[in-house]
């Protein structure tokens, strides 16, 4: 590359590693602790670094902080002696879980938004679940058929008959309906009572002027559309550029231009929804968080909560029933007049009590389909630090303008797969910023290809098995095993104790659905992953000695 005369300065990309190691607190008068340059500053090359805040997540998550566990191993028998589950000791990264399985009023807010904002009949169609799912030729179940989704009575029961497939697109769409929701309340957008009169058509005073840059968006929010620029709504208190140069054409003093909101704004959830990962559930299951102090566990557990039998040992609640599931053939909740765990199929999503992370029915109830491909050895093969197996690298597709296409009337973007490990020369963008051929004081070296073999580039998602060549002369005979196998964990309402040990994992097609099978979502933690230092012993942090004298 271009060798440099004067020192390099160092750029601190990442949001979180600037505000700690380059000294930057955030504010009006704050500054850079490698250049001294302020931040916030009204003059180009200042960066506008907002306070540094704890990420608040999205609506219905608990904070779950990482650590150690022993994933695997069911603690009780091996009942189909496969070594499907070997003991292993990982680590989980903090992360966010929701406290209850997605209910039905969830799905039907879910079913109803498709209905009403890109009103497109096939995702609609694709969204219900198989309410089919209950029906059974030698059991009368057909009222579930009807009522179980839609019935008033049912609204809090957990969501059944979805697929694996509709499970992460529903992770999208709520990821999305959260950070538009936030940018409206905040007025980064325009808040929702123009949205309503744009999405009417109202004209006159108060509806907002074209060509102003106050246009409101009425078509379906997407966060990466957004965050590319693709959206005309900047709302009436968005962020302003403080550059010190008025935007061409702008009236009034300059730094006042509008502008779409960024990750280094800290306005967006932490994350994205997401299933968890298998690890992550089976870690969330455990709980260990209650049985521990000073990095020593002091009780194993073989279900969420204490001991080794599934009914309550206290005074007052003494033999009640700690989950919903099956005692034994033709025992689905005990003797009317006092019945055993109090639900015949599922029972609502706050049922029971939580778990140490405060979580509800991470045993019995549903399952509830991960992120995870199911391989029989994959614990043998995964990392040992956020352990998952299925990676299928995609990209959003771009067109030679730099904007993303997108399906339909969805405006959900378009995937492509993943062809390089790592980022794209400058060359492949150049439209998106101008198609500028000069080479920067970052361009990299040019390599003399004349010295070396001609190799085609490749790429594998994962190279620690996703990919594992499959026969399929085989499946559906010998094995159901292939890449659309998904995990899914927990034990159901029809299942046996021996499935509400976190560390048991069944698999079915990510296509398929059950009346047993239901979903929570995750999503990552960003920072600090601490939860609560205030309860344990911390050092402290001694006075920078930058700039002093000696």
């Amino acid at each position: 590359m271009r060798k440099l005369i004067l020192p390099a300065l160092t750029l601190c990309f990442a949001f979180s590693v600037l505000l700690s190691s380059c000294g930057g607190k955030g504010g009006k008068n704050s500054a850079s602790g490698k250049t001294n340059v302020a931040y916030n500053a009204k003059r180009p090359g200042s960066l506008q670094v907002p306070k540094k805040v704890k990420p608040t997540p999205g609506p219905g998550l608990v904070h779950i902080e990482g650590g150690t566990f022993v994933m695997g191993g069911s603690n009780i028998d091996d009942i189909g002696f496969d070594y499907a589950a070997p003991k292993r000791r990982v680590t989980v990264a903090t992360f966010y879980m929701d406290e209850t399985e997605v209910a039905n009023v969830d799905w039907l807010e879910y079913l109803n938004w498709i209905t009403e904002v890109p009103k497109d009949p096939r995702w609609y169609y694709e969204a219900l679940p198989d309410t089919l799912v209950w029906r059974s030729p030698l059991a009368y179940n057909e009222p579930y058929v009807n009522n179980y989704l839609r019935h008033p009575a049912y609204q809090d029961y957990p969501v059944v008959g979805v697929t694996w497939e509709q499970a992460n697109a529903y992770c999208d769409w709520r990821t999305n309906v959260v950070n538009e929701n936030i940018l409206r309340n905040k007025g980064i957008m325009s808040d929702w009572k123009s949205y309503t009169t744009a999405k009417s058509g109202a004209t006159g005073k108060g509806a907002p002027k074209q060509g102003t840059g106050t246009e409101v968006s009425t078509e379906p929010f997407d966060l990466d559309l957004y965050l590319n620029g693709q959206y005309q709504d900047k709302g009436k208190g968005a962020e302003k550029v403080n550059n010190g140069t008025a935007a061409p054409g702008a009236k009034g003093k300059a730094g006042t231009e509008k502008r779409f909101a960024k990750i280094e704004d800290g306005v967006f959830t932490p994350g994205r929804y997401r299933l968890p990962t298998e690890a992550e559930w089976e870690y969330a299951s455990l709980a260990l968080i209650g049985t521990g102090g000073n990095n020593i566990v002091n009780n194993s557990k073989i279900y969420p909560w204490y001991g080794l039998g599934i009914r309550s040992p206290k005074k007052n609640t003494r033999g009640l029933i700690y989950a919903n599931f099956k005692r034994g053939a033709g025992d689905n909740m005990g003797v009317a007049g006092y019945l055993n765990d109090g639900a015949d199929i599922t029972a609502p999503v706050k049922a029971y009590m939580p778990n140490d992370f405060g979580l509800y029915n991470m045993a019995g109830n549903v399952s509830e389909w991960v992120l995870d491909t199911y391989r029989q050895l994959s614990f043998d093969k995964v990392e040992d630090f956020n352990p998952f197996r299925g990676n299928d690298f995609e990209n959003n597709e771009y067109d030679t303008n730099g904007k993303i296409q997108t399906i339909g009337k969805t405006n959900v973007p378009k995937k492509i797969n993943a062809t390089s490990g790592k980022k794209d020369p400058y060359e492949r963008h150049a439209n998106k910023y101008g198609n500028v051929a000069e080479i920067s004081p970052s361009t990299p070296d040019a390599i003399d290809t004349t010295k070396m073999p001609v190799l085609k580039p490749t790429f594998e998602s994962d190279q620690r098995g996703a990919l594992d060549k499959q026969n399929l002369d085989l499946y559906g005979k010998i094995t159901l095993v292939n890449d659309r196998s998904k995990v899914f964990k927990g034990g159901s309402w029809n299942d046996r104790a021996y499935w509400l040990n976190p560390g048991t994992r069944r698999y079915q097609d990510e296509g398929q659905s059950s009346s047993e099978i239901g979903f929570r979502c995750a999503m990552s933690s960003v920072g600090d992953p601490q939860i609560n230092k205030k309860s344990t012993p911390q050092f402290k942090q001694p006075k920078s000695r930058v700039g002093f004298k000696k």
